[in-house]
């Protein structure tokens, strides 16, 4: 028995509730959620949630890929929203060389969405510009989706040695 940490007494509710928040049980819903989030101009990066799902549960790769960017797309389709909201805010003098190029090549450049710092950025953009919402969505998912399928497909090749070495140093 150790006397800094005495024995607790946990209720059946308790167990219930940790049950309930346990992985594989909650991973996908979390992983949803995590990845809208991080979609949004909020600075969170989903991919470790990913490999975390897939590691630790092999046979929800389909599943957490699919489910990361379905949760990444709707995030994504947020940002278009808060563009196209925002443009009645700003000036028109405001605009950038961005806005040019993205009207030239229209909602493939979506396609870019996945990229960091200027993937969420572009949703964003997307919207305050207009363009077609759903040819945007589609293009946002196709993106997304090949992220998170090369990114989880690359960490699986990392030996699990290097992993549990990274653990120690942090």
């Amino acid at each position: 028995m150790d006397p800094f940490y005495p024995p607790t007494r946990r209720t059946p509710v308790i167990d219930a509730l940790l049950a309930a928040l346990s992985l594989p049980t909650v991973s996908l819903p979390a992983l949803f959620i995590i990845a809208l989030i991080s979609a949004t101009l909020m600075p969170m990066g989903s991919e470790p949630a990913v490999f975390a799902v897939v590691k630790l549960n092999p046979e929800l790769f389909w599943p957490a890929i699919l489910v990361a960017t379905a949760g990444n797309t709707v995030g994504g389709a947020i940002s278009y929203a808060m563009g196209y909201g925002a443009k009645q805010a700003f000036a028109r003098e405001r605009q950038t060389h961005w806005f040019g190029w993205l009207q030239r090549f229209g909602p493939k450049t979506l396609l870019l969405s996945w990229l960091p710092v200027v993937g969420d950025p572009l949703c964003v953009l997307a919207g305050w510009l207009r363009m077609p919402l759903w040819q945007s969505i589609a293009y946002m998912a196709i993106g997304k989706f090949a992220r998170y399928l090369t990114m989880t497909w690359l960490l699986l090749f990392v030996p699990d040695g290097i992993w549990h070495t990274l653990r120690h140093w942090f």
